[in-house]
């Protein structure tokens, strides 16, 4: 993995997103019979994969974001869907968050430099979803994706995800944490940063869920975890640098809380540099979650945009994601078609247990919460 930034939040993202110029898509999207990508619900509506394969390539482009070439081996995904295809992805603001994609969709409606395709944390699609940015598209591998991962009108499915661990500096933290509760002790002052604010990022918004089930709280209650934040930023032992690859190798965030995938990857990548980055799934907080694919309703590139989700679902596209740490949404149907890679999925954290996940209500309740009192818990 190439070192980058991941997906936080960036300043000024909104504005900028705001003065990006207006255009019409370009009309490459209709069949000889009139069929249209962008009402297509499934390749076979199109007329089939070379239908779309053949409209794709005509529209030449495919404008995503928020999509860090380190994060969950996004690096390969984007070459090898240039390379199959002969597409050009344009990756807008790697650095941005779940919200800053959704601000991206709202405010260039129309526009031919829009997102195309999306990747959000699942309660970020669910809030696209309520607010009807997303098209209904089925891959053509929907039918595995298993029940409570996708919606079922299918304007998003989890593609890939993990669960929350803590990563450390084992050159720099003597004694690294394993578990939420480790993270409370005098020793980790000024240490413990998230990835990112959680009333925007996906992973951030993931550590708080996993600090509250190891404080007594459920995935009806995540006030235990602002509880838990709160005490640490009392106590002097969280940072409000948000963190990231930089700051792990300057040694400004030497604890992150963080995807599993990520801290693994960080581990290969920061070897060669001279970090001892240890990561450890923590017993006491056990959160996994996957994030969503989904294509913006009004997605300039609209046969790129389904042809996109088509290789992110295909067996290639979802070994790639395996590659980076992360765990497919297909690995048992993978595993069952004999096409998962098994050298790949031996390499994964392991974890006890089989995970559990938030219903939407949950989610939406949860994040309602965060809204209201993240920044009073970590102020001061």
């Amino acid at each position: 993995m190439t070192v980058s930034l991941p997906r936080t939040a960036a300043l000024g993202v909104v504005a900028a997103l705001a003065l990006s110029a207006c255009g019409a898509a370009p009309d490459d999207s209709t069949t000889a019979d009139g069929k249209n990508a962008a009402t297509a619900t499934s390749a076979a509506d199109f007329g089939g994969l070379d239908a779309l394969v053949k409209a794709a390539k005509k529209e030449g482009t495919l404008n995503a974001i928020a999509l860090p070439r380190d994060w969950a081996n996004y690096g390969a995904l984007i070459d090898g869907f240039q390379k199959k295809y002969g597409i050009k992805i344009e990756v807008e603001n790697p650095d941005g968050s779940s919200q800053d994609e959704i601000n991206a969709v709202t405010t260039r409606k129309g526009q031919d430099r829009a997102p195309d395709v999306l990747d959000l944390g699942s309660s970020f699609a669910l809030s696209a979803a309520e607010q009807g940015l997303l098209a209904p598209y089925k891959v053509a591998a929907f039918a595995d994706i298993p029940e409570g991962q996708k919606d079922a009108q299918g304007r998003w499915y989890n593609d890939y995800g993990g669960y929350i661990s803590i990563g450390c500096d084992a050159k720099r933290v003597s004694s690294c944490p394993t578990t939420f509760a480790d993270l409370l002790k005098p020793r980790y002052k000024g240490q413990v940063a998230l990835n990112g604010n959680p009333t925007k990022s996906g992973a951030a918004f993931g550590g708080v869920y996993a600090a509250a089930l190891a404080s007594g709280g459920s995935f009806d209650d995540i006030q235990p975890g602002l509880d838990f934040f709160a005490k640490l930023k009392k106590n002097g032992n969280y940072t409000p640098v948000e963190s990231t690859p930089a700051t792990v190798e300057k040694g400004e965030t030497p604890i992150s809380i963080d995807w599993d995938y990520l801290n693994a990857g960080y581990a290969d990548e920061f070897r060669t540099k001279g970090v001892d980055w240890k990561v450890a799934v923590p017993s006491d907080g056990q959160f996994a979650q996957f994030y969503s694919q989904a294509i913006n309703k009004d997605a300039p590139h609209p046969a790129a945009a389904r042809l996109w989700q088509e290789y992110l679902y295909s067996a290639e596209g979802q070994n790639l994601w395996l590659a980076g740490y992360a765990r497919p949404v297909l690995m048992n149907a993978l595993d069952q078609a004999g096409t998962l890679d098994k050298t790949a999925a031996a390499k994964l954290p392991q974890v006890s247990g089989t995970p559990a996940f938030p219903s939407e209500e949950q989610q939406s309740k949860a994040k309602t919460v965060l809204a209201q009192g993240w920044a009073k818990a970590v102020s001061g």
